[in-house]
């Protein structure tokens, strides 16, 4: 299987993040023709360091495979129709496979996003060798974390998340996953650093570590000394797409609250601003009489956003959120995005040499916007909007009205029962007038590979 390279290329390492998959080969070490004389063995005396033994037992039935599956394309499903008709396994092929980890006894199961993918399918084999189907109960790409659901019959063990904002470079950590798809692996080594940014997404935090992480580790723990979660491993830094001692994992806290907004509403809504900004340098801090202050310049500010109501200016320099401070971009998107949406936030603004405090009420990204709960319930859909019109359809629930009338994740939705569809509310707002109605059904128009029709869809109660 293929290594992916170049996720996002940081500005100033050269090299490459390898996530998820990948194959390798053993290289022999050149030796000498010569052969060495025997000399009788000595017994070294074992260097002192910590035994991870007992805390690998005992977290290692909680780790497991996640393995993925894609369907075969209408085309490819016609190439083999000509061939006489295709059977179920071969209209799904196996994609890919990463790590996860159990986090509560029912089922539910953290990994990345990137390995589940937008997938048709997805299993979980589990420490003990069974393997079963799963839901994606939801993604989040901004972080690279997906929430998976499985049902096993009985209890699974499960693990308990650790404090990463108390983790400390230095400290000792143990990885676990399934690299290179050989299975439990567990390697171990030290906190490098914290809150790298590796050129990720805007809300790059990652833990460093150089306990060996390869391609198929993806979705997997990082453990503390104690045997708690303080990381989700996702990415490596090589040039060569296997381990040289430099991985990231993201952290507990972040993971903990991704995952909560998952298991909740399938999707996870994050506060905005709605500007554009640029790091504050000496030169522009003097140009803007702003002095040696530290913050984030804004260079735009778009129409009818948060930002535009509130009246802040392309110009203005951020300097804090809610008692905050916010000296990087980095640092404005990460507070903005922790404020629920429709809450109103205190920004410390620098403007023509003043200090002011801007009260803004936060709205949600449109960019992680999906259908409202009512509307995911009745018809097992997740949305989100796009910028060249219509609704994209970016998950489809296994099992749901959607998926049984044939719904699939890239679909487009035009029209919800007469009405243009441009933003997830528009459908939201469309199935709860219809339900209002006392109609037991409603009309979406769908468009898929530049084909549209009409799909009827029951609106069950609930």
């Amino acid at each position: 299987m293929p290594t992916l390279f170049n996720r996002r290329r940081p500005a100033v390492i050269a090299g490459v993040l390898a996530l998820a998959l990948g194959t390798t080969a053993l290289t022999a070490i050149p030796g000498t023709a010569q052969q060495a004389t025997p000399v009788a063995g000595v017994a070294l005396a074992r260097p002192a360091g910590p035994d991870f033994a007992d805390m690998a037992a005992r977290v290692g039935p909680s780790v497991v495979r996640v393995i993925t599956s894609e369907r075969a394309s209408p085309q490819e499903e016609m190439m083999m129709r000509r061939f006489g008709r295709p059977a179920p396994e071969q209209r799904e092929r196996r994609a890919g496979q990463g790590s996860g980890f159990v986090i509560h006894a029912d089922g539910f199961i953290v990994t990345n996003a990137h390995v589940v993918g937008d997938n048709a399918e997805v299993r979980v084999e589990l420490a003990d060798g069974r393997e079963m189907a799963a839901q994606v109960v939801g993604r989040d790409v901004a972080t690279d974390i997906a929430l998976l659901k499985v049902e096993a019959g009985a209890p699974l063990p499960a693990l308990a998340f650790g404090d990463s904002d108390r983790t400390r470079v230095g400290e000792w950590v143990m990885a676990m996953g399934n690299p290179f798809g050989l299975g439990g692996t567990v390697t171990a080594g030290i906190v490098s650093a914290r809150g790298r940014q590796i050129g990720a997404g805007p809300y790059d935090d990652f833990i460093q570590t150089d306990a060996s992480i390869n391609p198929g580790n993806s979705g997997g723990p990082l453990f503390n000394a104690a045997g708690e979660v303080v990381g989700v491993n996702t990415a490596i830094f090589s040039p060569s797409g296997g381990n040289i001692g430099i991985g990231f994992a993201v952290p507990s806290k972040m993971v903990q609250s991704v995952v909560a907004q998952l298991r909740d509403h399938g999707a996870v809504q994050r506060g905005w601003l709605g500007v554009t900004m640029q790091p504050l340098d000496r030169d522009l801090a003097a140009a803007l009489r702003v002095g040696d202050a530290k913050g984030v310049l804004i260079n735009a500010i778009e129409p009818d956003s948060p930002a535009a109501k509130a009246g802040l200016r392309a110009g203005d320099v951020i300097t804090g959120i809610d008692g905050r401070r916010v000296e990087s971009p980095r640092d404005l998107a990460t507070g903005v995005a922790e404020v629920t949406p429709g809450r109103t936030a205190t920004l410390a603004v620098l403007r023509d040499g003043a200090t002011i405090e801007q009260r803004v009420e936060i709205g949600t990204n449109p960019a992680n916007v999906t259908a409202g709960k009512p509307a995911q319930l009745r018809l097992g859909l997740g949305l989100a909007p796009r910028p060249q019109g219509g609704v994209a359809v970016t998950r489809v629930e296994p099992g749901s009205v959607a998926a049984e009338r044939g719904l699939r994740e890239g679909d487009v939705v035009l029209r919800a029962d007469g009405r243009e569809a441009s933003q997830p509310r528009d459908v939201s707002e469309a199935v709860n007038a219809a339900r209002s109605a006392g109609r037991p059904s409603i009309a979406l128009q769908v468009e898929r590979d530049g084909a549209r029709r009409f799909v009827a869809i029951p609106l069950t109660a609930g």
